[in-house]
């Protein structure tokens, strides 16, 4: 192992490696280890489900009615990706399209008034909705149209509003949508966390609203690099303040750069936050989802009177991750106060009955600095969305730091209309 490499990577999440895979093909020579026996990190997959009754301390075991324990295959952080999203394109350049498997969720709900609505993401679906009376649903559908024409090339689609200086807040208020409408609008459309985009110029937010879609895939697999995996980290090598190398298990594997999880570097990285996630095997599809197979649900901060929301994440058999009539679903959430299991208690409440529920309260860490002079990149820890966008930010963040440029997804375009071109076909 004394060799030199351009990066090192420690940890085998999705942000670690993604980057392996993307330093990779820009021509960097990169070792990736892991000191546990398995792939994945805090959010690998645990199988049989008797592994997962032992990593809860549930030593009775699960019952015969789950069925075969070696038919689950359960996610301890799931994620869906959009379609048209950031890790499609990444998993694009990385070319690890080959290792996955995409299947289309069949629903995406909200939350109103304790009862959960199919969201609408196109004119058709925004008149037959009944998430809105209406003349609300006439004002949506405009909404909407003018989304979907909005070009921030072409002033002429702009109507009067200057995607640089016009808040989202106003732009809401141009068409006259009521508050219910503008939680799911920014909540499960544009699928921001908090209100803090309101009065922020509305390019972004109009721009995630058109990057909306229902052909949201579940992530099957990671990366398909070469990794030493139970590999432990003895010490990170470092000289007048910069990282030189690795050392593990009496050997140095020197590099000029390392990327690695919180775990890898506990005194750089500070607390900031919490999030709870519990883990619910169900034998019966959600109730008001039409039967999905597969679904997610989010929960507005407004409607439950909170300052995050709560995000709800639903596969089944139909993925090969349970037996048969089986389904898991992960209700979580940022936790804000004393008594977490209580702040998810309206999520699993849509969840009844539940067979079988597995509570995880996890610290989340984010890097004291910027890793520019110490040329160490620390990934943050992955917080409750049911999706990978904040993760992909958190990538190219992590990127331009290393680089000193930005990912560029331009060059992305062609490769990925050949590949989705192919499959239309």
């Amino acid at each position: 192992m004394d060799e030199e490499y351009d990066v090192i990577v420690l940890g085998t999440g999705l942000t670690e490696c993604i980057l392996s895979g993307i330093m990779s093909v820009n021509g960097k020579k990169v070792l990736h280890m892991d000191r546990n026996p398995y792939y994945g990190g805090e959010s690998s997959s645990i199988t049989p489900l008797e592994e997962l009754y032992k990593r809860f301390q549930l030593l009775e075991g699960p019952p015969e009615a789950m069925g075969r324990g070696r038919d689950w295959n359960v996610d301890l952080i799931p994620k869906f990706l959009m379609a048209n999203g950031q890790l499609v394109k990444m998993l694009l350049y990385t070319e690890v399209t080959r290792y996955l498997d995409f299947k289309v969720v069949e629903g995406s709900f909200v939350y109103k008034g304790g009862k959960i609505y199919k969201v609408p993401s196109t004119e058709t679906e925004a008149l037959a909705s009944n998430l809105m009376g209406m003349f609300e649903k006439r004002r949506f559908r405009k909404f909407l149209v003018f989304v979907a024409n909005f070009d921030e090339n072409d002033p002429k689609t702009f109507e009067g509003v200057d995607p640089q200086s016009t808040s989202m807040r106003e732009v809401y208020r141009k068409f006259d949508l009521g508050q219910d409408v503008i939680d799911f609008t920014g909540h499960a459309l544009a699928l921001y966390r908090t209100d803090e985009y309101l009065d922020q110029p509305c390019l972004e937010t109009i721009n995630r609203i058109k990057l909306y879609s229902e052909s949201l895939a579940r992530l099957s697999a990671i990366y398909g690099g070469t990794y030493m995996l139970n590999k432990p980290v003895d010490d990170i090598i470092m000289e007048n303040g910069k990282v030189v190398g690795v050392k593990s298990e009496g050997e140095v594997a020197r590099c000029k750069q390392l990327i690695c999880d919180p775990s890898y570097i506990p005194d750089r990285v500070r607390k900031a936050g919490q999030v709870i996630r519990i883990i619910c095997i169900l034998s019966h599809p959600i109730k008001n989802t039409n039967d999905a197979n597969s679904c997610q649900i989010i929960i507005p901060q407004n409607q439950v009177n909170r300052k995050s929301d709560i995000y709800v994440c639903m596969i089944s058999y139909a993925h090969n991750v349970a037996a048969q009539g089986k389904y898991i679903a992960i209700a979580s959430t940022t936790v804000e106060t004393s008594e977490p299991e209580k702040e998810v208690e309206p999520a699993l409440e849509l969840l009844e009955p539940i067979d079988q529920k597995f509570v995880a309260i996890s610290d989340l860490y984010e890097p004291i600095d910027d890793g520019s002079e110490s040329q160490v990149f620390c990934s943050r820890s992955y917080d409750a969305t049911t999706h990978f966008e904040t993760t992909c930010n958190d990538i190219k963040d992590i990127y331009k730091r290393m680089a000193g440029s930005a990912f560029d997804f331009e060059n992305m375009k062609r490769k990925q209309n050949d590949v989705f071109g192919e499959a239309d076909q």
